[in-house]
């Protein structure tokens, strides 16, 4: 009796033991992206979803504890619009995939650890990104003057993944260009280091939207800042 009792208590020390091991080994998932919403990077843990605006690239990072194991590391990207579409699955612990369509999005990462015919699977709670809808809007005149009011010609928009703002005076000359690189920053009113001059300009606006809407503007800009002579610029960039 005591030696059943024994062997009882051996066999299920070596179960516990084993189950123990099998679950040392750890996933920690992370996602990254730059907010511009928050101009700040953010950081997503599983199970967390956020909204932000396109085109935004997120870095996907898992930390793992193997324990000794061998293992296979599987992100899965699923567009949730509609019926969930899976857009891409890649084998790698560290990798990036831009968003660039408004909708809803869920990430997943799969850890699968295996040792001498063991299998352990490690799989993360969805990671949820939002992609707003696209909105630009963009001011008729803008004064250049210095004084802290409306200095800067600047476009207000959300999830614009292509962006060409030309500017242009009287006589069709291009005076300046602003894309998705620069329009945050806006156009200052300065063509070669000198302000243009106070009156009006053309501007022919071209963009995309995320969610694929086509903005074509085509406007007069007046520019009114108390010129003074010594801002002038040379003739080519004046109205």
């Amino acid at each position: 009796m005591n030696m059943n009792k024994n062997l009882y208590i051996l066999v299920l020390v070596f179960l516990l033991g084993s189950h123990l091991t099998g679950y040392a080994q750890k996933a920690t998932p992370v996602i990254t992206f730059y907010s511009i919403d928050d101009s700040t990077d953010v950081k997503l843990a599983p199970g967390e979803t956020k909204t932000t605006q396109a085109p935004v690239e997120l870095t996907c990072d898992v930390d793992i504890d193997s324990n000794g194991y061998d293992y296979v590391c599987k992100w899965q990207f699923y567009r949730t619009k509609g019926q969930e579409t899976l857009l891409l699955t890649r084998y790698e612990d560290y990798t990036t995939y831009t968003l660039t369509e408004s909708g809803g999005y869920r990430i997943t990462c799969t850890v699968t650890f295996t040792l001498d015919g063991d299998t352990i699977e490690y799989v993360s709670d969805p990671f949820g990104v939002t992609i707003t809808e696209s909105m630009l809007k963009c001011p008729n005149g803008f004064s250049p003057n210095g004084d802290g009011r409306n200095d800067d010609f600047k476009i207000t928009f959300k999830s614009i993944v292509k962006l060409e703002a030309v500017f242009y005076n009287r006589w069709g000359q291009k005076l300046h260009t602003l894309t998705l690189d620069n329009a945050a920053k806006g156009w200052d009113g300065r063509v070669n280091g000198k302000y243009i001059k106070d009156g009006a300009y053309f501007l022919q606006l071209n963009a995309v939207g995320s969610d694929g809407v086509k903005y074509n503007i085509r406007k007069t800009i007046n520019v009114l800042k108390g010129f003074t002579e010594g801002q002038e610029s040379s003739g080519s960039t004046g109205s």
